[in-house]
């Protein structure tokens, strides 16, 4: 998985769940919590907007690592 994140840190820092989370992004509980897990890889716009609401620069959230093969 080359996309990694630190979304569940950064949204216990400010302290909102999910569904809350996914309410000041525009998107349902289920988007955040695929986000998390890693299953799902965010746009740019909404990345910049999880960013902005978490107060971090996207690179604070998201790291991207290549994998071996893609080399």
């Amino acid at each position: 998985m080359p996309l990694s994140n630190h979304l569940k840190e950064q949204r216990a820092k400010l302290g909102v769940n999910q569904s809350e989370m996914g309410r000041l992004t525009g998107v349902s509980r289920q988007t955040i919590s695929q986000i998390e897990r890693g299953d799902y890889s965010p746009s740019v716009t909404l990345a910049l907007k999880l960013a902005k609401v978490c107060g971090v620069t996207v690179e604070d959230i998201f790291s991207y690592e290549e994998d071996e093969h893609e080399r």
